[in-house]
């Protein structure tokens, strides 16, 4: 009876601890402003090269021009023009490449902060081509600027994923997704006429990266290093606890880090794992595989090809072609607002329901758009129905697979075998990328409009594989969701940890010894501050 008691006492009292989870205002600047000059620079270099598309070649040719007297010729000048918008996914294949070793040494938000040297060198490079007369400088502050994108959309979930609390990991991890969007959003709103879309402006369309990069570089600094490198790599006690207080707006945070002390007891190592031994380890097999086709899906679900039929769709349905960038601007809001929507829900419903939700929607919205671009000229109502599914498939992929991938690939891995794990998902994220830009248009010459049929089949084994692999990762900690996936391993952690990492808990005990001493001394319970 006694023991009943104290166990409704216990979960009474967790109930409370989730109940007074707090946005604190040092947590809700950190998020926003490494978002700001980090994922929404990914998504504003997706969008801003579109709207400047006919000035950028014409500047292209006009160049080869004056060096050697003779105009290009088309299929060279598509050559470039391929080059310049696909060699983004090269740069970020390697900042998805190198960022293991870099957040290893300098940390999570150290890593974001320097990482806005690319993204100042890549916008004075492309701003600066035009009065340079040089494309190649607009070539090269791609691939750079790439690289600042593959570093970025590595180092910022893990640093969210490692500063929130775990009742509002998801949501706070869905941050990186909405700055996608708003990134993309604003690449189109800039890319109109009357602001940046001109041939004399489409300079400053890129010179514009530059105000996110330095309001990151001047706020972030003054935010704190992720409390869980600081206490596991760093083995500084003292400072994960000052992080913790300020992220966590509360002065005792004995039980935070009581909690991760628990997941470097259970991993007996603190050691960075390299992705060979990542790779080698069978207790994160499965992790891994779900990784690969969350992230694989992430690109290849067919979403880039939506983009290319946007305005032959809008152009059929009636619209006029002046008119088209501005109602193209439809789907960057409603791509926004189904990602704010996912980061509104997705404690409540969790990660497995918005991600096979969207896959399953999207199924169902590709095959309905397969059928109206078909048989549109048939009917004069259909390119409305067209419309509306390339809008409800934008929607579907924001609700769910535009951004939980990201999520998912920070909470799967304990803190040792997180940055190799996000090396592995940045470097399918971008291959994939690049993959698609290179075959799309040959798919699409062969299929014409069943070639969404392929986008609908690749949706449809991403669902099936989450719908029996994917646990829910919902409130849970880095090693309740490593165990989730253990029977499925097939083996106990602690047999695996053994075997890899035997004789190496030397340093955690330390660490736990140190926190100890903290707390008898009333450190902990006083705060710091």
């Amino acid at each position: 009876m006694e023991n009943k008691q104290q166990s409704n006492s216990t979960m009474k009292e967790n109930n409370a601890v989730k109940k007074k989870v707090n946005w604190s205002g040092s947590l809700i600047v950190a998020s926003l402003t490494g978002a700001f000059g980090s994922s929404f620079l990914y998504g504003y270099n997706l969008s801003v090269v579109n709207a400047p598309a006919g000035y950028i070649k014409k500047f292209y040719n006009e160049t080869w021009e004056k060096r050697y007297g003779f105009s290009v010729d088309e299929g060279t000048l598509t050559l470039l023009w391929s080059i310049t918008v696909s060699i983004f996914a090269i740069g970020g294949l390697v900042g998805a490449i190198i960022v293991t070793p870099i957040v290893k040494f300098f940390g999570r938000k150290c890593t974001l902060v320097l990482n806005n040297v690319f993204a100042v060198a890549a916008a004075l490079l492309m701003s600066l081509s035009l009065l340079a007369g040089s494309f190649e400088m607009l070539i090269l502050g791609r691939i750079i600027m790439g690289v600042d994108a593959g570093i970025s959309l590595s180092a910022l979930p893990m640093y969210l994923s490692e500063i929130s609390p775990k009742e509002i990991r998801g949501s706070l991890g869905q941050v990186t997704a909405i700055f996608i969007c708003i990134g993309v959003f604003t690449g189109q709103v800039l890319g109109l006429p009357e602001i940046f879309g001109q041939e004399s402006r489409w300079p400053f369309l890129f010179g514009a990266i530059i105000v996110p990069s330095l309001i990151q570089a001047v706020i972030l600094p003054f935010l704190p290093e992720s409390p869980r490198y600081l206490l596991l790599e760093k083995h500084n006690t003292s400072k994960a606890e000052k992080a913790f207080q300020r992220f966590l707006g509360k002065d005792d945070v004995s039980h935070e880090i009581e909690e991760v002390l628990a997941e470097s007891r259970v991993q007996r190592n603190t050691k960075m794992v390299s992705v060979l031994q990542l790779l080698r380890t069978r207790a994160v097999r499965w992790q891994i595989v779900t990784v690969v086709v969350t992230m694989g899906c992430y690109q290849l679900c067919g979403l880039n090809a939506i983009w290319y039929y946007t305005n032959n769709i809008f152009s059929e349905s009636g619209i006029n072609r002046e008119t088209i960038p501005y109602v193209t601007l439809s789907t960057g809001a409603v791509e926004t607002l189904a990602a704010v929507f996912s980061g509104l829900v997705i404690e409540r419903l969790g990660r497995r329901p918005l991600l096979i939700g969207g896959f399953g929607l999207m199924i169902v919205f590709f095959s309905v758009l397969t059928v109206s671009l078909t048989l549109q000229s048939t009917v004069h109502w259909l390119p409305y129905l067209s419309i509306f599914c390339i809008l409800a498939i934008i929607a579907s992929f924001c609700i769910g697979p535009g951004g939980i991938p990201f999520v998912l690939t920070g909470e799967f891995f304990q803190q040792s075998q997180r940055p190799a794990a996000f090396m592995i998902a940045g470097t399918v994220n971008w291959l994939s990328n690049f993959a698609v830009g290179l075959l799309f248009p040959f798919i699409q010459a062969g299929l014409q409009t069943y070639c969404f049929l392929v986008f609908a089949g690749i949706c449809f084994a991403g669902a099936t594989y989450l719908f029996f692999v994917l646990p829910e990762t919902k409130n849970k900690t880095f090693h309740e969701i490593s165990q989730a996936f253990a029977k499925r391993n097939k083996v106990t952690l602690e047999m695996q940890e053994m075997k890899h990492y035997p004789g190496e808990r030397k340093s955690s005990e330390e660490q736990e010894s140190n926190f100890t001493s903290s707390v008898d001394n009333g450190e902990t319970k006083k705060g710091i501050v």
